[in-house]
Parts: C-alpha cells; sequence; structure tokens
C-alpha cells in the first residue's frame, strides 16, 4: 500500500510562511506623522476598527479609508467619506492625529468638518511622555 509522503509540503509550508513573516512588516502604510506627547488614556476596546484622520505638517489630510490611505484629500473628500462611513456603521470612532508641527488652527478646521459630517465626538491620538 503507498502512502502520501507529507515533507515536501511542510517544507513548502514553511518556507511560505517565512516569505509571509518577512514581507508582512513592509506592506503597512501609513503617513509619518509627529505625534504631540501627551499622558493619556488607552480607549477602551471596540468592535468596529476606527477610523483615523491624520494632519501632517504641511496641513494635508489623509484618512484611512480606500484604497490609497496614503494619498492626501481635500475637505470635501474627507466630509464625505466619513459621512458615507457613519452612515453604514453609525457608532464608528474617530480619531485626529496631528503632526506635533501642524498649525492648530488647521486641526480644529479638521475636526469642525468632522463635526460637519456627522461624527458626535472626536478623539485625539497622542503618543505617552519619554520618561
Amino acid at each position: 500500500m503507498s502512502e502520501i509522503n507529507v515533507v515536501p509540503y511542510i517544507d513548502v509550508m514553511l518556507v511560505l510562511l517565512i516569505i509571509f513573516m518577512v514581507t508582512a512588516p513592509l506592506i503597512t502604510q501609513g503617513v509619518k506623522i509627529d505625534l504631540p506627547q501627551a499622558p493619556s488614556e488607552v480607549l477602551p476596546p471596540s468592535d468596529d476598527e476606527p477610523v483615523v484622520v491624520s494632519v501632517d505638517a504641511a496641513g494635508l489630510v489623509y484618512v484611512d479609508l480606500g484604497e490609497t490611505p496614503d494619498q492626501a484629500i481635500d475637505d470635501d473628500t474627507l466630509m464625505t467619506r466619513i459621512a458615507a462611513v457613519l452612515r453604514y456603521k453609525p457608532k464608528t470612532d474617530v480619531l485626529v492625529e496631528g503632526d506635533r508641527g501642524v498649525d492648530y488652527g488647521r486641526v480644529v478646521e479638521v475636526m469642525t468638518l468632522l463635526k460637519n459630517a456627522g461624527v458626535a465626538s472626536v478623539g485625539l491620538i497622542t503618543e505617552p511622555p519619554a520618561e
């Protein structure tokens, strides 16, 4: 009676595992933001993934939604995307991360746009202070 030799399958599986482990950190996308340091509390876990709106040092706005989260968007597009998310998932948390070097007024403008799009409350992302 012939038996199946599973050793080659295990070898292939281990090679694929190593490939995925090496490439996974390279796939992460995002915008480079230098967050201000402030003491804060960790948000309680939620069932829905929060929407993160980023404002870089130049005042450009990014949203971690869609096919191109690393592409800057204008104010109207921001309001449209956030309103669409809230239409389907009204309890979605919206978090704003502003670069340390961005004008405070620009962050307030973005928060006002989010409020006009229907966001009930906005969270701010900070880094814990260095000790």
